[in-house]
């Protein structure tokens, strides 16, 4: 009763659809589309009953769109809105700090993946193909050090998995690691590391310059 009292407390402050959401966005990170009902997550937001959920999703596919899209909508601003190769590390910083305020995403993402049925097929694709798409574009005014066209997008793939398997991952890291891999200081250090690594695989500065002055 008191868990419930609280999420309701929530609810005042911030809209019914948020809460939803975020409640949304917990379950199926956890156990996938197939593995939630919609009355565990109308349960989760403090509704009285998953009637009241469908007054803002229309089913249970919409709702999970509705979770996938806002949560992908930042990033694919902040990508789009970069000015690589000298917003670069910028860029990073700003991922991981959404990235380490929304620790349930990275998994939802991996999930979508896991979860490959015709129902969520085109949901997905139309969601996260634009991030891959405006991800490679900017990936390919930003590389110095010798990368082949060809391989673009295999580095592509590699640099979403440094960034986002941290996180997705940090469940199986937490058992295994000294601290906590969802600290400040930890994830702090993984961002440094990153924009390190990043730095690395696309090459020396002055390789990218050189680059984009003979464009």
């Amino acid at each position: 009763m008191k868990a419930r009292s609280a999420r309701a407390r929530v609810a005042e402050t911030r809209s019914t659809r948020d809460v939803i959401l975020d409640a949304a966005e917990r379950r199926f990170a956890e156990r996938g589309f197939a593995g939630v009902s919609v009355r565990e997550i109308a349960s989760d937001a403090g509704l009285k009953n998953q009637a009241s959920l469908y007054h803002h999703f229309k089913n249970k596919k919409a709702l999970y769109e509705a979770v996938l899209a806002r949560g992908v909508a930042p990033i694919l601003e902040m990508v789009a809105s970069s000015n690589a190769p000298t917003d670069t590390g910028l860029t990073l910083e700003h991922l991981v700090d959404y990235l380490a305020g929304h620790p349930h995403l990275p998994r939802l993402i991996q999930r979508a993946g896991l979860d490959d049925t015709k129902l969520l097929r085109s949901t997905v694709t139309k969601l996260l193909s634009p991030l891959y798409v405006s991800g490679l574009s900017k990936l390919a005014t930003s590389v110095g050090g010798g990368w082949e066209a060809s391989e673009m997008p295999h580095l592509a793939l590699g640099i979403y998995h440094l960034v986002f398997g941290y996180f997705a991952n940090a469940a199986l890291f937490e058992m295994v690691l000294p601290e906590d891999p969802r600290s400040p200081a930890a994830v702090a250090r993984q961002a440094h590391f990153i924009k390190a690594a990043v730095t690395r695989l696309l090459g020396p500065a002055d390789a990218q310059t050189s680059r984009l002055a003979s464009r």
